[in-house]
């Protein structure tokens, strides 16, 4: 039995631009912050289900069905991470509108999901709107050591798993040598049961979601698109998980 019950087979893979909009940004998330610009997150409030929902999770599920190769990875070294970060966040679901049993959980949506220990991310991703980054500790920086990421905004997963923080933020303009010392300290000192913060904002012509590739964009920025990105400390393994959802809605500024 496939773990994902109800979802029927789809064809063979062609990938068109989808326009998936929240109605509003989170008031938090309507002020400019600098990087890394960083603030103390409820314990609780590193998953989110939003208005967005259902477009979003039919997405993802479309992109773990037909491109799992480019969302979905994981180092078999970090599968006790991956296994405790669906535990917690089964801890959370229920608060969320989700109702968890021991072997599945029922979505907002409907869906029912079958819960899988030995594939833990791709359970998760089946979950949560959040695309899920796994980061522990090597020698002196953290390093990717798995992901499931549906919703990159110019980055591919296979090109950055593995890495260490530097490596992943090379192509960001901003990301200087100052601002990667911040981070590392960032993911060297959160701690258990205090999760932090941050999100961007930026304009974009087009709304899809799924932007692995940096695009010479021509026309008029009709989007916002604003990523709510958390860091959170996994009590046994010491693992730490970034996540992010990501709101986009009109540009009203047009």
């Amino acid at each position: 039995m496939s773990f994902l019950q109800d979802i029927p087979r789809r064809p063979p893979y062609f990938r068109r631009m989808k326009t998936i909009l929240q109605r509003f940004l989170p008031d938090e998330m309507r002020g400019q912050k600098s990087l890394p610009g960083v603030a103390p997150c409820a314990p609780d409030d590193w998953l989110r289900v939003d208005d967005a929902y259902a477009a979003q999770m039919s997405y993802r599920l479309e992109l773990l069905e037909q491109r799992e190769e480019a969302v979905l990875w994981l180092d078999p070294a970090a599968l006790p991470a991956a296994q405790e970060v669906l535990q917690e966040a089964l801890k959370i679901l229920p608060g969320k509108g989700f109702v968890v049993s021991d072997d599945e959980v029922r979505c907002p949506d409907g869906r029912r999901v079958k819960i899988m220990p030995d594939d833990p991310l791709r359970t998760l991703g089946a979950l949560v709107q959040e695309d899920i980054c796994i980061l522990e500790k090597r020698n002196d920086e953290h390093v990717l050591t798995g992901a499931f990421l549906c919703f990159p905004a110019n980055w591919r997963l296979a090109e950055k798993a593995g890495r260490p923080l530097t490596d992943i933020h090379v192509p960001v303009p901003e990301y200087d040598t100052d601002i990667a010392r911040r981070v590392q300290r960032l993911f060297d000192g959160v701690q258990v049961g205090r999760p932090l913060w941050r999100f961007n904002r930026l304009a974009y012509v087009e709304a899809d979601l799924h932007q692995p590739r940096k695009k010479r964009e021509h026309g008029i920025p009709s989007f916002i698109r604003s990523e709510r990105q958390c860091i959170i400390r996994m009590p046994q393994t010491q693992a730490v998980i970034f996540t992010i959802h990501t709101w986009t809605v009109p540009n009203t500024a047009d």
